[in-house]
Parts: structure tokens; sequence; C-alpha cells
């Protein structure tokens, strides 16, 4: 008996190994995109600033704990209203590799981080607050392919606040 649920999207490279050293770039939203993590402040001006909520410190420390935890480490990453952008890099050092890594049980390492932030921050979160549905499901991702890839995606997370009420994620919730 065939299901009448429509065909979820697949959101990663198909037969890319997500563990392979290199550079990502990652967002994570929001559950219905609500504006939760942090606020900012003088959108549009060169002094624009992001300004954490409890949630949003609550996220800002477990992803300082990432290089501790696994075979990666976060280069780059702005914590916005409703979403993360970041850029995570796995490194190939295997004496690293074999101090931090986690058993990954058939996920790759940047499903894993994923998983990592959300699910102790919405631990954290749910414990010190009692909310629920922190995270959309999922994240989105593209593969850092070059320097110049790199470098362009690094501005943009940068800018991102700057550019705050004409990005495609903006609400005023």
């Amino acid at each position: 008996m065939e299901n009448d649920f429509p065909k979820r999207k697949l959101l990663r490279l198909k037969n890319y190994d997500y563990s392979t050293p290199g550079a990502y770039f990652i967002t994570i939203c929001t559950h219905n995109r609500k504006c939760i993590l942090s606020s900012v402040v003088g959108a549009i001006h060169e002094s624009t600033e992001i300004k954490l909520t409890e949630y949003g410190k609550i996220v800002h420390g477990i992803i300082n704990h990432i290089p501790e935890r696994f075979k990666a480490s976060v280069d780059r990453y702005v914590i916005m209203p409703n979403h993360i952008h970041m850029i995570v890099v796995i490194t190939n050092d295997e004496e690293l590799q074999k101090a931090r890594e986690v058993p990954l049980r058939g996920r790759s390492i940047i499903s894993k981080v994923i998983g990592y932030i959300k699910m102790n921050a919405s631990k954290n979160i749910h414990n010190t607050f009692g909310c629920t549905n922190i995270w959309q499901r999922g994240f989105h991702d593209h593969i850092i392919r070059s320097r110049p890839d790199y470098e362009k995606i690094a501005k943009y997370i940068y800018e991102n606040p700057i550019i705050w009420e004409r990005d495609c994620f903006y609400s005023e919730e």
C-alpha cells in the first residue's frame, strides 16, 4: 500500500560523504522561523550589532564546544534572530581526529555536529525555560569548493546582520 504523503526533497548532495575533510556552509533555522535567538540592532548600518537572547547565549556556548567533541571546527558563524549561519571545517589531522571523534553510527560528521547543536540547545533551553520546538527540521548546506567560494561565504556571514532587513529569512516576529 502506497502512502499519500508528499515525498520530502533530499537536502544533501547524493553520494557525497559529508565526513570528507573540507569546509561546509551550514544554515540552521528556528521552528517556524521565530526570532528567538537574537535581535539585530542598527540594521543597515556599519555599526550593526547582534544582541543574543538567553536562547542565543546557550547556542553560542554549544557551538564553541564543537572542536572539543568532533574533528571539526567552526571558522565563522553568526546567530541571527531566526537562523544560524556557520562555516564548519572538518580537519584531516588523524591525531586530532582520534582525540575528538564521537562515533558516527552511520551519520556524517556534519549531520552529527548539527544534531549535537540542536539536541543540546533544545535540552538546555527546555530545562531552563520549558520551551519546546526550537528548531526547524533538517538544515541547509553548501560544500565550499574553493578559496573564492569560502571568502564570499565568510563575507556573507559577516555582513548578514547589516542586510538583515533584506534577508530572505527576515521576520519582525
